[in-house]
């Protein structure tokens, strides 16, 4: 039987597009398709990052996603997190709700159920996030952070917020803040591996990652009771709708739970399954943009149809905002696909 297509439409840096999507069921990838790539030679000589990288060139250029192992950041202090993540999105919403982010000009804290849409021809997202943005205090390389404090891209009003409103949790603010961290400092390891696959010096980006964009979220996908499923036939509101990420980099810590679904270069959705031990990289919009578009910034989304609660931990890396266009006009020469 001949394979059946819809169309998704897509907000971009450009506006709107629409791709192409397959209307079967998602299968599973194969190993080419979003591989596992071995990290614990990455501290090691610059051969052994450069065979890393010419791994990872073949993934981006590929389907945009892989797998990364052995990434250095302690299982014991990922579960530490997932814990605390737990703790705060099993409050009561009243609690949550001191920690809104419409409380910080930053964005900051909490975003509630249902308070986004990623898709506008889709469902409105069924998830509640938690997120802390870029600030100097949390970077391991900033000796001196208070004195760009003063910069209103870092700090908010309250320069406390929204630690004062989750300060009942134990632990919270420190856990959170140290797996922050940790994700900092992978990507921008990361950033210099993909330098060194587009071909250019390992130091390239360093410049442009001093104060970058790099958001840390823990992300909750509410439970799907079983007659849910039943009563709409598998029809479910979606948990985060068909996108592209924006910045260059996006590191995933995902649960057992599974529900991510990427769509292939033949316009098919693969399970993007959970594996134990690993986090998922993809590329960003703006990575593509620097590459001439021989890395994929690719389309993906997230169902939870299980009966429990889904959760995952995203981290975003950017640059720094004022650094877009001069590396876009750098990089310009790259040769395209």
């Amino acid at each position: 039987m001949a394979t059946e297509y819809t169309q998704v439409e897509l907000l971009t840096l450009n506006g709107p597009e629409f791709r192409r999507v397959s209307t079967a069921p998602p299968r599973p990838p194969t190993e080419n398709e979003i591989p596992v790539i071995d990290l614990s030679s990455i501290d090691g000589t610059f051969e052994d990052r450069k065979s890393i990288a010419a791994q990872i060139k073949a993934a981006a250029e590929n389907t945009g996603f892989f797998y990364i192992e052995n990434h250095g950041i302690p299982e014991e202090v990922i579960q530490s997190a997932l814990s605390q993540a737990q703790a705060f999105f099993n409050q009561p919403s009243e609690m949550k709700e001191l920690a809104s982010s419409k409380k910080s000009k930053l964005s900051d804290g909490w975003h509630g159920l249902g308070t986004t849409q990623i898709n506008k021809s889709e469902t409105l997202d069924r998830k509640e996030t938690f997120s802390i943005r870029y600030n100097p205090k949390n970077d391991p390389t900033i000796s001196d952070p208070e004195s760009l404090l003063a910069d209103g891209r870092f700090s908010d009003e309250n320069v406390d917020f929204p630690w004062s409103e989750t300060s009942h949790l134990p632990g919270f603010r420190e856990t959170t803040v140290d797996f922050y961290r940790r994700r900092l400092t992978l990507a921008r390891k990361m950033i210099r591996i993909f330098a060194l696959a587009l071909d250019m010096p390992e130091d390239y980006f360093d410049s442009v990652t001093t104060t970058p964009g790099a958001d840390g979220l823990f992300v909750h996908y509410p439970a799907t009771p079983a007659e849910e499923l039943q009563e709409n036939n598998g029809n479910i509101d979606v948990g985060i709708g068909s996108h592209t990420d924006i910045q260059c980099i996006t590191l995933l810590w995902q649960d057992m739970s599974g529900g991510l679904q990427v769509l292939s270069a033949n316009d098919e959705w693969l399970d993007a399954r959970p594996i134990s031990g690993t986090l998922v990289v993809n590329i960003g919009d703006f990575l593509q943009r620097l590459s001439n578009d021989r890395f994929k910034s690719t389309v993906h989304r997230v169902y939870n149809r299980q009966s429990t609660s889904r959760y995952s931990m995203p981290f975003f890396l950017g640059f720094n905002a004022d650094s877009w266009h001069r590396r876009r006009l750098a990089l310009a020469t790259v040769k395209p696909p």
